[in-house]
């Protein structure tokens, strides 16, 4: 059951009214990285993780992205209001959508599900939620640079900081199934090469680090002259 508050869960206020930075906000409501995506993809998460305290982790963020998705769409609204007859308008997605959010990104390319990322599996789900919240960071973290007014700047603020906040919960949950950094999940065993890293960038300088050295890794030089069985 959902009720509706009449009041965003963060100021919206808007100082200068801009429509062609309300174009650059729709990534955040109809685009890949924007609100209702990852409203619909922890929704879905939810409910196939049995964990029930990780369920109503991801129920609860859902709920909060919703939130996170009217306020963009306040933003949006607020931006190209009484602007329809500028220069500025003309110039935009809003000249022939009409004011106020559509389910767009900036460039004009509609939502799809093919923007949600899940799987049944809570430790793929919740990796798959902190590469979703960010890109959802970065694109905030451009978004400010680019924000008209201080109005507009102090929520995108609030939106960005959400997003560390979200991304801190998952990695905690992971954490907690001691699987924050532990590669090897599901019930499959990976075979003999498992700990094997192929150097095939070649013909320069060959960097290593401890993603291809020793203890994690057996490094091969060179593949070609090296068989694996």
């Amino acid at each position: 059951m959902f009720f509706h508050k009449k009041e965003t869960i963060h100021t919206v206020n808007i100082n200068d009214p801009n429509p062609r930075f309300a174009q650059l906000l729709l990534e955040q409501f109809g685009g890949a990285t924007g609100e209702l995506t990852a409203a619909l993809q922890y929704w879905v998460q939810s409910f196939h993780c049995e964990h029930p305290g990780i369920r109503d982790m991801l129920q609860d963020i859902a709920i909060e992205e919703f939130s996170h998705l009217e306020m963009v769409g306040k933003l949006i609204e607020g931006h190209t209001k009484n602007a329809d007859q500028t220069e500025a308008y003309k110039s935009t997605l809003f000249a022939l959508r009409g004011i106020g959010p559509h389910f767009l990104d900036s460039q004009g390319v509609s939502w799809t599900a093919a923007y949600i990322n899940e799987g049944g599996d809570v430790v793929r789900d919740l990796r798959a939620d902190i590469a979703a919240e960010a890109g959802a960071r970065q694109t905030y973290e451009e978004l400010i640079k680019l924000a008209p007014d201080e109005g507009t700047k102090n929520t995108l603020v609030h939106l960005l900081t959400r997003e560390i906040s979200h991304t801190k919960m998952f990695m905690e949950a992971l954490q907690s199934l001691g699987k924050l950094t532990d590669p090897f999940f599901g019930n499959i065993q990976p075979d003999q090469t498992v700990d094997i890293y192929y150097n095939l960038s070649q013909n320069g300088k060959d960097e290593r680090g401890p993603w291809n050295s020793q203890p994690s890794f057996r490094y091969v030089a060179n593949p070609l002259s090296e068989k694996q069985s």
